[in-house]
């Protein structure tokens, strides 16, 4: 399984969020940095734990 996140360098820092859950930022050293606490928001996102989430979604118009 995976989910598409979106990544830039500001600075020294990698910044990044879950395509899904755009209103939730992490922050790495690296690339490879960033990648670990995106995984613990996504857990933390899908399991509800955190209350309120807005998410992205797709609306089928046909």
């Amino acid at each position: 399984m995976s989910v598409r996140y979106v990544h830039w360098k500001e600075g020294d820092m990698w910044l990044g969020h879950l395509e899904e859950f755009p209103d939730y930022w992490t922050q790495g050293a690296s690339l490879e940095d960033l990648q670990a606490p995106l995984r613990d928001l996504y857990a933390d996102l899908t399991s509800w734990a955190i209350p309120n989430v807005r998410r992205v979604a797709e609306l089928p118009l046909g």
